[in-house]
C-alpha cells in the first residue's frame, strides 16, 4: 500500500518501523528536515521536509495515489486540517491524531461530516487501558474484544500460585475456572502452548475469559490484590484529566492529582470537581509520602519524563502501594522497567499505533474489513486479532479439531450472537462469527492466513 505519514515524532516513528516491516510505500512529511533524515536513514522509507497541511507537498508526496494518510504532528488542528485537504486531493483513506478533550465529543460528528476514515485521541485510550487495570489489580494488561464482551489478560504465576506446575489441560479441575491460555512467555522466549504445556513460576501467561470468569479467576489463584477505591495520580496531563474522569465519575474511585504546574492545577480543580488537585512537585517524595501514597491503593505516575515515572514508581511500590501503573513511550525506557521489575507498563504511543496498525490491515484486505481489532503481546513477538467471518470457506462448520493451523497459532475465542465461546475442538466457525486469533507469525490480513494451504 502507499501510505503518507505527517509528523516524525513519536507516534510517527512507531508507526514507520511498523510499517516498513509490512512492505508499505512510505513517505514521511515534517517540517524538521533533521526529522526526515533520521527517519529516512534508519528505514526504508522516502522523506519530504515541509509541511502537510500544504496543497504542494501533499502533491509532491503523491497524494492522489496514496491508499492512506496518517496525520500524527503534535497539532490537532494541523493534523485534521492535512486530511480534509488530502480528502479534497482524492487520498482514499484519512487517520488524524486529535488529543484535546475539547474536540473529543465531537469525534463522530467530525468523522461523519468531514469525511475522515479513523481519528485516534492517544490520551484518552491510555487512560481507558490504565482505568482496565485498576479495576483488575493483578493483572499486568488487558485487552479488549468482541466490543468488550471478552478480556485477553497477561498475568504473571508467581512462587506458590495455584497454577505453579500445572499443565494447561489440568487448569479447570484445579481452580473451577474457565479460561484459555493462548501464550506464553518464558525466559524471553513466546510459546502457543498446548494441553500438555506445564506452568511454572515466572510465566507470563496471556489468556481470554468473559467478565465474570475473570473475577473467579483471579480469586481462585490467590493473587487478586482487593478492589481499588482510592488512586493518587502525578502529573497532571491530559492522561490524567480522562483517567481522573473515568475512575472518580464512573467507577467511584477517590482520586487525588499531584501536579507542579499552578495554572494546570487551577484547570484541573475547575473541570474535575470530584477529584483532590495538589499543586506541587510529584518528584518529591516527602510530598507524595505526605500526602498519603502509604494509605492509597494504587499509584499512577504520568509525567512527561519516562525515567521520573520509573523513579516514582519504584519509590510507591516500595511503600506497598498495591497496583503501581508507569506510562513510558520509548523502547529502551519499557526494558529499563521491566527489569526493575514494574510490570504495568501504558505506553500511548503503542495504543495509537496499533490502532492504525489496525485500520491498515483491514484496508490492506482485498476482500473488505475483515480485522476488527488488532493488539501486539509480549514486547511485540505475538499478536492477537480478531477476524470476522463475512462468506462462506473452507474452514466454515468444521469442527476446529479438523483444521490444520499452521504453527504458532491458536483460536482463542468466538464471539457469536453477542456470545462468546471459549473454543474446544467440536467447535466450529460460523458465518459472522468474530473470531479471535493469537499467533507468533506475523502480518496476519485475513483469517485464511492461520490455516495451512
Amino acid at each position: 500500500m502507499n501510505i503518507i505519514i505527517v509528523g516524525g515524532g513519536k507516534v510517527g516513528t512507531e508507526l514507520v518501523r511498523l510499517l516498513s516491516l509490512e512492505s508499505h510505500n512510505i513517505v514521511v512529511v515534517d517540517i524538521n528536515n533533521k526529522v526526515i533524515e533520521e527517519v529516512v536513514g534508519n528505514h526504508d522509507v522516502m522523506g519530504l521536509c515541509g509541511d502537510g497541511a500544504c496543497c504542494d507537498v501533499l502533491e509532491k508526496a503523491k497524494v492522489a495515489s496514496c491508499d492512506i494518510i496518517i496525520a500524527t504532528t503534535d497539532s490537532d488542528e494541523r493534523n485534521v486540517l492535512c486530511c480534509l485537504i488530502a480528502r479534497k486531493m482524492k487520498a482514499r483513506h484519512c487517520i488524524a491524531r486529535v488529543r484535546n478533550p475539547s474536540y473529543a465529543e465531537q469525534l463522530v460528528f467530525m468523522r461523519e461530516e468531514l469525511g475522515l476514515s479513523m481519528m485516534v485521541n492517544p490520551e484518552y485510550q491510555a487512560a481507558r487501558e490504565i482505568s482496565r487495570l485498576l479495576k483488575y489489580p493483578s493483572a499486568i494488561d488487558i485487552e479488549t474484544f468482541g466490543r468488550g464482551l471478552i478480556d485477553m489478560v497477561e498475568f504473571k504465576i508467581i512462587k506458590g500460585s495455584a497454577l505453579e506446575d500445572v499443565s494447561l489441560k489440568e487448569i479447570y479441575n484445579k481452580i473451577s475456572v474457565r479460561v484459555l491460555i493462548c501464550a506464553v512467555q518464558r525466559d524471553g522466549e513466546v510459546y502457543i502452548p498446548n494441553g500438555d504445556f506445564i506452568l511454572r513460576k515466572g510465566d507470563k501467561i496471556h489468556f481470554t475469559a468473559v467478565h465474570s470468569e475473570l473475577l473467579k479467576f483471579f480469586h481462585a489463584v490467590d493473587s487478586e490484590k482487593g478492589r481499588i477505591k482510592s488512586v493518587m495520580i502525578i502529573g497532571g496531563g491530559t492522561i490524567s484529566f480522562y483517567l481522573a474522569e473515568l475512575l472518580a465519575a464512573d467507577m467511584g474511585m477517590q482520586v487525588k492529582i499531584i501536579e507542579k504546574n499552578l495554572e494546570r492545577c487551577i484547570f484541573l480543580s475547575d473541570s474535575l470537581p470530584k477529584a483532590h488537585i495538589i499543586h506541587g512537585d510529584g518528584g518529591n517524595y516527602e510530598l507524595i509520602e505526605d500526602e498519603g501514597i502509604v494509605a492509597v491503593d494504587a499509584c499512577v505516575t504520568l509525567t512527561g519524563m519516562d525515567e521520573e515515572n520509573i523513579i516514582t514508581s519504584l519509590f510507591a511500590k516500595s511503600k506497598g502501594t498495591k497496583k503501581v501503573v508507569t506510562k513510558i513511550n520509548r523502547v529502551s525506557a519499557v526494558n529499563i522497567a521491566e527489569n526493575v521489575g514494574l510490570e504495568s507498563v501504558v505506553s500511548p504511543k503503542n495504543i495509537t499505533a496499533d490502532m492504525i496498525l489496525q485500520y491498515v490491515r483491514a484496508r490492506q484486505n482485498s476482500k473488505g474489513s475483515n480485522i476488527l481489532t488488532l493488539y501486539r503481546l509480549l514486547d511485540g513477538k505475538a499478536e492477537a486479532i480478531e477476524f470476522i467471518v463475512r462468506q462462506k470457506a473452507h474452514y466454515v462448520d468444521v469442527p476446529i479439531k479438523d483444521l490444520k493451523l499452521n504453527k504458532n497459532s491458536i483460536i482463542a475465542s468466538i464471539i457469536r450472537n453477542n456470545k462468546h465461546i471459549i473454543p474446544n475442538g467440536s467447535d466450529r466457525l460460523c458465518l459472522h462469527d468474530s473470531v479471535v486469533v493469537v499467533s507468533t507469525n506475523k502480518f496476519m490480513n485475513d483469517l485464511n492466513d492461520i490455516f495451512k494451504v
